[in-house]
């Protein structure tokens, strides 16, 4: 029985070690995030589009240092570049939000639209959270979700 219980004790200790390998430190320099965005989704007939505004946050999660957005660029379904979200990089100081906004007017991006964010930081930190909260209102209906930024490419 205590042979069992080593074992188990020792193949829950390699789990986890592997999982925290896995995980690295959890630390970057810098990474591209894709985010799904949807201007509008489709109810009932696919020819009745529901509109949603959309709101693109990017929080970072560091207490102590800034980061900073490279670039925040919107595509349509196609891929195509919609717009630029950023003039020049903009400083995110520790645990602060920015936020960008696409109204529910705005259907340019279409129901694949997506952000491209890239953040950089002169010191390894914990990557910022980036996320899209669309939300629709008409009539008595309402919808809102949430969509999560996929890191693709890292610094």
């Amino acid at each position: 029985m205590r042979h069992r219980i080593a074992a188990v004790l020792a193949v829950i200790a390699v789990l986890c070690l592997s999982a925290a390998a896995l995980a690295g430190s959890g630390r970057g320099k810098g990474q591209t995030i894709y985010v799904p965005l949807y201007s509008h989704v489709y109810q009932g007939l696919r020819d009745r589009p529901f509109d949603l505004s959309a709101t693109l946050s990017v929080r970072n999660t560091d207490a102590e240092h800034p980061i900073t957005l490279v670039f925040v660029d919107y595509y349509d379904t196609a891929g195509k570049p919609v717009r630029r979200y950023l003039d020049k990089a903009e400083s995110v100081p520790p645990l602060a939000t920015r936020e960008f906004l696409v109204s529910e007017k705005d259907t340019a991006g279409g129901s694949g639209a997506k952000f491209l964010v890239r953040w950089t930081s002169d010191r390894p930190v914990p990557p910022p959270v980036v996320e899209a909260v669309m939300i629709g209102t008409a009539n008595s209906q309402g919808i809102s979700f949430l969509s999560t930024g996929r890191v693709i490419s890292e610094e």
